[in-house]
């Protein structure tokens, strides 16, 4: 049975990355998925001053070893001012000072969403341009426009039309 991390990157307890990452990952057959909120990551913001001081907190170890013990990750990025939420920034800065190779080449469906008509892409484009640095294995990415007219927390996906755009990514991966 295949292990998938599902990440809704905000720290927002009404996260609409976080309701679009766990409702994709719940598409996946065989699959036992845990969501990940990064509020339980919270740590002081980053700096090598910080980091000298007192070394790399618990925490960000154990981000990296979450995503060590999973498959496949689905990571759903909100997007702050057009680029990465704080709260994921600060945990991604921290994680790869542990280990800079993050995403430790598993494979990753990478998504976005918002409530305007661009479904989060300039926060998207940033991280897929990003991520395989830090080693990950992006296999596919996907965008949400007008999460609000799109999405329902009762039926998910909603417009059918993105709907099997985002299950034909799923099917693809789950081969």
């Amino acid at each position: 049975m295949k292990k998938i991390l599902a990440v809704g990157a905000s720290s927002s307890r009404n996260s609409i990355n976080k309701q679009l990452a766990t409702y994709a990952a719940s598409l996946f057959q065989d699959a036992t998925v845990e969501v990940l909120d990064l509020n339980d990551y919270e740590m002081p913001i980053y700096s090598i001053d910080k980091e000298k001081e007192n070394g790399i907190p618990q925490l960000a170890i154990d981000f990296y070893n979450k995503i060590t013990d999973t498959d496949l990750l689905v990571v759903s990025m909100a997007e702050h001012n057009g680029g990465y939420s704080s709260a994921f920034k600060n945990i991604f800065d921290w994680t790869s000072r542990y280990n800079n190779g993050v995403f430790q080449e598993k494979p990753m469906l990478l998504m976005a969403t918002s409530p305007g008509a661009r479904g989060g892409s300039s926060v998207l484009d940033i991280a897929k341009n990003r991520f395989p640095r830090n080693g990950a294995n992006v296999v596919a990415t996907f965008s949400l426009p007008s999460f609000n007219d799109n999405f329902s927390k009762d039926n998910g996906i909603i417009n059918e039309d993105l709907k099997s755009q985002l299950l034909a990514i799923v099917n693809g991966i789950d081969r």
